[in-house]
């Protein structure tokens, strides 16, 4: 089988670390988690409560394409990945990589980071900074939408039946 490449990606509270570590213990993959790969800069405005720019994100973008990179066999990579031109950085690393969107509302998010330890670096208050960057992914290729809210094992397997449908099938609805 060839390797599997994927990027769990979503908002802040979306769930990303636990359908990430899943994923990566069903398909026997390393698990990349993004937030490890922030500069210091980064988490330090973070746990100010001040929102990261695009000129911030890019150096660990850059980090984490050539993680993903250096994985010939394959990784599993939690990122928010927001926006269309930093899943393109990331898919020119890797172009057979796919995203598994973790779709989310807002007010789910925002209760989940609530309800995080305070040791966590990404607070509450930047929940609405990160639905006002993100562009929705769905109509782009190589993406799979799955509702946050569904539980682990349901999303798992949603995943899993994407990743081994055969090349020949479209995309389920709502996927692209």
């Amino acid at each position: 089988m060839d390797p599997i490449w994927l990027v769990v990606m979503g908002v802040s509270g979306c769930g990303k670390s636990s359908l990430g570590a899943a994923l990566a213990a069903g398909f026997a993959l390393p698990l990349i988690e993004g937030d490890d790969f922030h500069p210091a800069s980064n988490t330090e405005k973070m746990r100010a409560g001040i929102a990261l720019t695009d000129a911030d994100r890019a150096g660990w973008l850059d980090a984490l394409a050539d993680e993903l990179a250096r994985r010939q066999d394959g990784a599993v990579l939690t990122c928010s990945a927001l926006k269309r031109a930093y899943r393109d950085r990331l898919r020119a690393a890797v172009p057979s990589l796919g995203f598994v969107f973790m779709a989310i509302e807002p007010a789910a998010a925002q209760a989940r980071v609530a309800a995080r330890a305070r040791a966590h670096i990404f607070p509450a208050s930047l929940v609405a900074s990160q639905f006002a960057t993100l562009e929705v992914p769905v109509g782009e290729a190589g993406v799979l939408a799955v509702p946050a809210i569904e539980p682990l094992e349901r999303l798992v397997a949603e995943v899993r039946a994407w990743v081994h449908r055969p090349a020949a099938d479209p995309p389920a609805a709502g996927n692209a």
